[in-house]
């Protein structure tokens, strides 16, 4: 039922079962109801944090890159001539050990060729007496006992010269030439060929392969017509 309130408002009489019972039904329902889900939380992943840069990464500015060109440069250059300098001193080892290698072959040449030649000059100034004993064996007779000595001595002598690779040579009969050969004077005759050697007047050595001193000839030469003419003449009966 309802009444009218002294301050001119409304009141409900609402008995008090109803109210409990009302209560109750909340409770009720509200044990019924579902339990709302929760949000689920989602995990947002933070981003990672800066690396700082290393001073490789680090762009350099202007005046830092036209600094580092510079510096590259110059070594550069110092590499150049660090390598000139190099290419130098190799060249230079190598020239001195050619040359030092040339002093060694030319040193052994000078050495072998004293060994061999050195006697030259003593065995110049021994010659003259083969010569002599050679002219003494062609004067003397064979009969003459001394002759036997001459040709003992002259053998003795040129047995101890050809330990030292002294070596005497012969040319008479053989072809004249001029490079172990001298001239002394030539003769006109038809009974050899031009150029024969007819008579030898001095022995002709070799000291090894070289030639010590050539010998001394005398060379045929062709007869002239005018010669021709007058042994035809003095022949004529």
């Amino acid at each position: 039922m309802t009444q009218e309130s002294d301050k001119g408002g409304f009141s409900a009489d609402i008995p008090e079962d109803a109210i409990a019972e009302a209560l109750e039904a909340v409770e009720r329902s509200s044990r019924a109801a579902p339990a709302t889900p929760a949000t689920p939380e989602i995990e947002v992943e933070e981003p990672p944090a800066p690396v700082p840069a290393g001073p490789a990464e680090v762009s350099p500015l202007p005046d830092e890159a036209e600094k580092l060109r510079i510096e590259l440069e110059m070594s550069q250059e110092r590499a150049r001539k660090v390598y000139a300098q190099l290419k130098d001193e190799h060249e230079r080892l190598l020239r001195t050990a050619a040359d030092h290698e040339n002093y060694k072959k030319r040193v052994a040449r000078e050495k072998d060729e004293l060994l061999r030649f050195g006697n030259e000059r003593l065995v110049k100034e021994i010659l003259p007496t083969l010569d002599s004993l050679d002219r003494a064996l062609a004067s003397a007779a064979s009969s003459d006992p001394l002759a036997s000595g001459i040709q003992m001595t002259r053998r003795l002598l040129e047995d101890a010269l050809g330990r030292f690779g002294v070596k005497a040579f012969s040319a008479k009969g053989l072809t004249f030439d001029p490079h172990v050969h001298e001239a002394l004077m030539t003769v006109a005759t038809g009974d050899h060929a031009p150029g024969t050697i007819l008579e030898e007047m001095q022995r002709g050595f070799f000291l090894h392969e070289r030639l010590l001193r050539p010998a001394a000839v005398v060379v045929a030469a062709a007869p002239t017509p005018q010669a021709d003419a007058g042994a035809r003449r003095d022949g004529e009966p």
